[in-house]
């Protein structure tokens, strides 16, 4: 790790380690005064005065190279140590992560594909049922439209007086009205009208 270095007072000092731990996490962290200025290194410092903020343990430095994807260093650095035991302990953690996370991945992706389908279907679903009630809308004014054909083709309804053909309803008769043609007390019969047909035209309208 490059050394960094900083012009901070102790409130500072929290900032800089979180800054800097993704990246030296598994390495030892030294603070050392540079001319002044306060510096935080990975190295001792100079003439090996300063102060060790942060000692790495051998799992951490395994693990970190493991993160990096340095495999080979990690176990030349366990051998350099005779840390077999450890070495391996870290890897299958390691390697067990690495599953773990694959297999969360592969579960996201099935669930995002399987609520895609779901969306699909419900907008299939949904594209059905509206084609549905158009039909049956479409239907219900195709009947409607037959029924009303229907009613302007019949003949129109003609109707007749009841007393047509039948006997004549009395007149009351006045005091001063006289007999004619030897009808005494009674009125002769209207004459039945002449009957004509009628017919239904287009638009609603009839001809007599």
């Amino acid at each position: 790790m490059n050394t960094l270095i900083a012009r901070i007072g102790l409130p500072g000092f929290a900032i800089v380690l979180l800054l800097m731990a993704p990246a030296a996490s598994a390495q030892n962290i030294y603070k050392c005064m540079q001319g002044g200025t306060v510096a935080y290194t990975d190295h001792p410092c100079p003439g090996g005065k300063g102060e060790l903020l942060h000692r790495a343990d051998d799992s951490e430095v395994i693990d970190q190279y493991l993160r990096l994807g340095q495999q080979n260093l990690a176990r030349k650095y366990a051998d350099a140590r005779h840390l077999d035991a450890l070495y391996q302990a870290r890897l299958a953690t390691y390697q067990q992560d690495q599953q773990e996370k694959a297999q969360r991945a592969q579960d996201e992706a099935l669930a995002a594909q399987q609520q895609q389908e779901e969306s699909r279907q419900q907008a299939l679903f949904n594209q059905a049922a509206e084609r549905n009630r158009l039909q049956a809308e479409n239907n219900a004014l195709r009947q409607q439209n037959d029924q009303y054909r229907d009613e302007l083709t019949q003949p129109a309804t003609t109707y007749v007086p009841a007393y047509w053909g039948g006997a004549a309803a009395p007149y009351p008769r006045r005091a001063h009205d006289h007999d004619h043609d030897g009808d005494h007390g009674h009125h002769p019969l209207p004459k039945e009208p002449t009957f004509h047909p009628c017919t239904q035209l287009a638009g609603g309208r009839v001809q007599c």
